[in-house]
């Protein structure tokens, strides 16, 4: 996953741009910098345009603007045709599923179909010059899929959004390879997932804590998601698999969303969770670490089918 582009980095925007009022204002190609970074991967960043518009771009919409000059002015571009051009990497998706809040329950009639999975390519586009990405993303719907290796690297790591997708009760397409990577996830889950968890949940509360004292308000959409993330790893710790629907905290949740609790109550509320979370670290029994091995199996078995195709 890239990291997070700093505020004052000049861009490229990848999609056409658009202003308040949906019309276009930019063509792709149009160079803007960043004025607003997000605390995460999934959310927009906040670029100004030479005009003085300001327009929310995700980071699959952008390019840094000297990394897209070279790639422009390589040989590679010039003179050798884009191989990946000639194959549509989406026909190699092995597993989609649906995440985000119609996973959650938390759904409503303006909610969108979050679609996350597995892709996995033929060898010979592997072992070829030109690679495979890590990931695919499609800007129009949002839609994104991890290479295989990849999604199982994340997964050993307890990243929570990997984990979401082996444990979601949506699942729209699992291919047999697939199958069997959803019958081990219980491979994944270790004590890692308290640090994981724990660890970005404190991170984000103190940017919205300053954010509250600098700006007057939060993201409670946000904030609601923290509060879910906190419940899902205490799930996870005690009891040995992650909770994806968020059950009887339904209406608590929403009520965040909506800026219907106060922020003194939430505090409070995430407090307790961190002290529950403390005590279901001490007292779990996954692993220290996942099983690497079988994880590892796997993908070793997956590049085996794949040689042939």
């Amino acid at each position: 996953m890239p990291p997070i582009l700093p505020v004052g980095t000049q861009v490229v925007s990848l999609v056409e741009v658009r202003g308040p009022d949906g019309r276009p204002v930019h063509p792709r190609g149009a160079v803007g910098i960043i004025v607003q970074a997000p605390g995460d991967y999934w959310h927009a960043y906040r670029v100004r345009f030479p005009n003085g518009l300001e327009s929310a771009l995700k980071r699959s919409e952008l390019a840094v603007l000297s990394q897209f000059q070279n790639q422009a002015a390589s040989p590679r571009d010039q003179s050798m045709p884009d191989r990946l051009a000639e194959y549509n990497l989406y026909d190699h998706v092995i597993y989609r599923c649906v995440i985000g809040s119609r996973a959650y329950g938390l759904d409503d009639e303006a909610s969108d179909t979050d679609h996350r999975g597995v892709y996995l390519p033929p060898a010979r586009m592997h072992w070829s010059l030109f690679g495979v990405p890590e990931q695919l993303e499609n800007p129009e719907n949002q839609d994104t899929y991890w290479e295989l290796q990849k999604f199982l690297i994340l997964a050993l790591k307890a990243n929570p959004n990997v984990l979401e997708c082996l444990y979601t009760p949506l699942v729209e397409h699992a291919a047999p390879l697939a199958r069997e990577m959803l019958d081990m996830r219980g491979s994944f889950l270790s004590k890692m997932v308290y640090q994981t968890y724990n660890g970005y949940v404190l991170s984000q509360f103190k940017k919205l804590q300053a954010d509250l004292r600098n700006k007057g308000g939060v993201k409670w959409k946000h904030v609601m998601h923290l509060i879910r993330l906190l419940l899902s790893g205490i799930g996870a710790l005690k009891e040995g698999f992650v909770p994806v629907q968020v059950g009887e905290q339904r209406d608590q949740l929403l009520a965040i969303k909506r800026g219907q609790m106060a922020w003194d109550e939430v505090e409070k509320w995430r407090l307790a969770l961190h002290k529950e979370f403390d005590a279901a670290s001490s007292q779990t029994r996954l692993p220290d670490r996942p099983d690497y091995q079988k994880a590892n199996a796997l993908l070793l078995k997956a590049r085996r089918l794949m040689v042939a195709d």
